[in-house]
């Protein structure tokens, strides 16, 4: 006999996912994956104002086709787990392994958390504001805190919608801070999983220090810049396998997490300044765009579409200078495998 929970416990499974992960409520649900790997999301790039010339055929300025920047979207986390009960072994331990406690003890101690840090590691490295900084100390990190805040405000995020993922060690500080004066909106009652508050106006989500990747000191996270698709929630248990006495748990997550490149000023990281990736340095000459990086062992890609290469589906890998045409700009970034990019250099 089967129980697929899969089937016939699917709302149930997904409620608990949603109420067991710490970042699961806070992000997007605008973008669809179902009968697809990968999705492609169309950005319509807006043109500069020009002065109104009042005499002529282009009086409100030569008109040009409204270009598109495309980012592609592909799941790439495809990750399953399977356990056997042994009916003897179960019998001899007073029968205290339920299949169904032990596949729910399962989703929470393992895949929840694998699939959370996933998520805040991507968040992390494909946020549109990445700030190197030293480390927080209880006298800094309320004003590192602010920083973030006011870098969305620039940037014309809504308020609304705001999180602030902050490792535990980074909110005790916060708690013991004389820069922070509102300790009661950080000792209310907890809504959701996590949730402890709010600090600058953002709501606050205590995460365990060891979800965070390495260097990254805290992410504020708009919902709406953000996405944490799972296409497959599969969780079962199997009985009466042939070649096996007991109970087999098996479950499968095909999932992802992506910044949405048009909001990615939405996303803020303060991050150990030795791990961020130098900004690219850009000359240009003679209609002749050259990019080094001092950060050893970088590589860059770059546009000269205007579109963002850090999410552009037309971004290039640099490995010489680039010619550009007469009013053409080039846009470009590095990387470096276990550290975060750059911001992004234009001319």
């Amino acid at each position: 006999m089967a129980i697929n929970l899969a089937g016939k416990y699917e709302k149930k499974i997904a409620e608990k996912f949603t109420r067991s992960s710490f970042v699961a409520p806070n992000v997007s649900d605008d973008y669809n994956f179902e009968g697809a790997r990968a999705i492609s999301i169309y950005t319509p790039q807006t043109v500069g104002i020009n002065d109104y010339v009042r005499e002529g055929l282009n009086r409100f300025g030569t008109p040009g086709e409204m270009q598109d920047e495309v980012q592609i979207l592909t799941l790439s986390q495809d990750k399953g787990f399977s356990i056997t009960i042994d009916r003897g072994n179960n019998s001899d331990q007073m029968m205290v392994k339920n299949a169904g406690r032990m596949l729910n003890m399962q989703i929470a101690e393992r895949v929840v958390p694998y699939m959370d840090k996933y998520a805040l590691d991507a968040f992390a490295r494909q946020a549109g504001q990445i700030k190197g900084v030293s480390t927080p100390t209880k006298s800094t990190v309320v004003s590192m805190i602010f920083d973030g805040a006011y870098a969305l405000d620039n940037a014309l995020v809504p308020d609304e919608g705001r999180v602030l993922y902050l490792p535990a060690c980074y909110y005790n500080m916060v708690r013991l801070s004389s820069e922070f004066q509102g300790v009661d909106a950080l000792a209310g009652p907890a809504l959701e999983k996590g949730c402890v508050g709010t600090i600058a106006d953002m709501k606050c989500i205590k995460v365990p220090d060891r979800y965070f990747p390495e260097g990254v000191y805290f992410i504020i996270a708009y919902r709406g810049s953000v996405i944490f698709p799972c296409k497959i929630k599969t969780a079962r248990v199997l009985t009466d396998v042939q070649g096996i006495d007991g109970a087999v748990l098996e479950g499968r997550n095909y999932f992802d997490a992506f910044v949405i490149g048009a909001k990615a000023d939405g996303v803020y990281v303060a991050a150990d300044s030795s791990k961020v990736t130098a900004l690219p340095t850009l000359s240009v000459a003679d209609g002749s765009a050259a990019l080094s990086c001092t950060t050893s062992g970088a590589s860059i890609r770059y546009t000269v579409d205007g579109s963002d290469p850090r999410y552009s589906k037309s971004a290039q890998s640099y490995t010489a200078a680039v010619t550009l045409a007469e009013g053409q700009s080039i846009r470009a970034y590095a990387e470096k495998s276990g550290m975060l990019p750059s911001g992004v250099v234009e001319g």
